[in-house]
């Protein structure tokens, strides 16, 4: 077992997702005329990808604790595909034609059918996930995770500003991950423990995960 590592700031919530959402909007928002063909960040696909990639894990994660009985070992099987050889496989894409504000429409409501779904599911549920069968706050964590560090890779393609709170990092990172240390700053830590960066005296991961399962039921 893992031990469980509480946040100060308390647990990870629908309205953390619907905060990261909100912002990862306002950043992006007004970037129309830049390249979104540009590679994004340290990924091999370019901003526009990401953002689709990042719009269908949103949706992925609500879909998967919707069934009135959520799959305990597989994903709802929505059909994914790739636009092209070595692009995100997805179940959700945008209209070309609708530009990068349809594109951010796709990811806000993506966001909000999740924060909808961690809202309105029981605490009790638990629905399939590849590093641990996860609790509604586990699936909000892991929107918020792929949220901040997603906007951080498109960021860097677009050369755009983003910086998100620290207490919205400090909650992901307690309840996703256990092992990261807990005296350095948050933002940098996420960044460090998916794998995007250095940190004093820790070098940058080539292999990174999350887990999944609540507080309590980790295991390695």
């Amino acid at each position: 077992m893992v031990a469980a590592q509480e946040s100060p700031s308390g647990p990870v919530t629908a309205d953390d997702v619907e905060h990261a959402v909100r912002l990862a909007i306002a950043a992006l928002r007004g970037a129309d005329a830049l390249d979104w063909s540009a590679k994004a960040g340290s990924l091999e696909w370019d901003c526009w990808e990401t953002v689709e990639h990042l719009a269908d894990d949103l949706f992925s994660y609500a879909v998967q604790l919707g069934p009135a009985r959520p799959p305990s070992d597989t994903h709802v099987p929505f059909a994914w595909s790739r636009k092209r050889p070595g692009g995100p496989a997805n179940a959700v894409f945008a209209d070309r034609e609708a530009g990068p504000a349809g594109l951010l429409q796709v990811l806000d409501a993506s966001g909000a059918l999740l924060t909808a779904i961690v809202r309105t599911t029981a605490p009790t549920v638990r629905a399939h996930h590849v590093f641990g069968a996860a609790d509604p706050e586990g699936f909000a964590a892991m929107g918020v995770v792929e949220t901040l560090v997603h906007v951080h890779d498109v960021a860097e393609g677009l050369n755009l500003r983003w910086t998100p709170p620290a207490d919205l990092c400090d909650r992901v990172l307690a309840r996703l991950f256990p092992d990261a240390p807990t005296d350095t700053d948050r933002w940098p830590t996420l960044l460090w423990a998916t794998g995007r960066a250095e940190l004093p005296g820790r070098p940058r991961l080539s292999k990174w995960r999350w887990y999944g399962a609540p507080r309590g039921e980790r295991r390695k």
